[in-house]
């Protein structure tokens, strides 16, 4: 079945999740596709996409990487995979459902209205987050207060993962010159669709901690982001964006 959409999810040990989330994605009411980006789990996470792929035959989609190379690489490399296909609208997801599948239709409307990308925000209606300790929820609200004042674009969340963007924003951005992995790479990607030129919106939503599984955040992910950020706003005023809506 034919879709203009395609929701990427990057794995890492994610048995306890990825069947009911990809049933979930599956059950919308418009058609998405998806492609799951593993990164060699070991408890079996490809052996069940590779499964529900006969269920599912012609929407779900595998790419098998060897070992854990990181959230930034998984992304890029489905990037990559989705424009040597026809979708126009790509999108970014977690597998632990702390992003509601329901919103990827809010997400996708957004960019059909006119925006490039649309971010799942956070903190675009007050703090909208669920089983999260209140040092976590502050950790992430200040360290978008930090991306805003380093980088001086107005994004209320600045690290969110949940985003969808426009097959031509994937299209100028120079993918293999996007260096970050952890945090640090969802703050470059928005950063470096603004500096070309891109209509960036953000869309509320609420974000709910995973309940199965492990959380992937360490403290080296939060170190790559913190002085990350400092690196991104000086390298950029060396480069020259092409604007993306010339």
């Amino acid at each position: 079945m034919l879709s203009d959409s395609l929701v990427i999810i990057p794995t890492y040990n994610e048995k306890e999740n990825i069947e009911k989330i990809l049933r979930k994605v599956f059950s919308l009411t418009h058609v998405f596709h998806v492609l799951v980006v593993d990164d060699g789990s070991p408890d079996g996470t490809a052996d069940i996409v590779k499964h529900l792929q006969g269920e599912f035959s012609g929407k779900l989609f595998i790419e098998e990487r060897k070992g854990k190379l990181g959230l930034g690489t998984a992304y890029i490399h489905g990037f990559e995979w989705a424009l040597k296909h026809t979708y126009e609208y790509i999108f970014e997801m977690d597998a632990d459902f702390s992003h509601n599948p329901d919103d990827l239709i809010k997400l996708r409307e957004a960019c059909v209205q006119g925006a490039d990308v649309a971010i799942g925000s956070r903190y675009i209606k007050g703090v909208n987050v669920v089983n999260w300790p209140m040092s976590r929820v502050l950790m992430s609200f200040f360290a978008s207060v930090y991306v805003r004042l380093v980088t001086g674009i107005d994004i209320q969340d600045a690290t969110a993962g949940f985003k969808c963007f426009k097959r031509k924003v994937l299209q100028t951005i120079a993918l293999d010159r996007i260096k970050f992995v952890g945090y640090a790479f969802q703050i470059e990607m928005k950063f470096t669709a603004i500096q070309h030129g891109f209509k960036v919106v953000e869309v509320p939503i609420i974000f709910t901690d995973r309940t199965e599984g492990e959380s992937k955040m360490s403290t080296r992910i939060f170190r790559e982001a913190f002085f990350g950020v400092i690196q991104m706003k000086v390298g950029s005023w060396f480069k020259d964006y092409e604007k993306g809506k010339a």
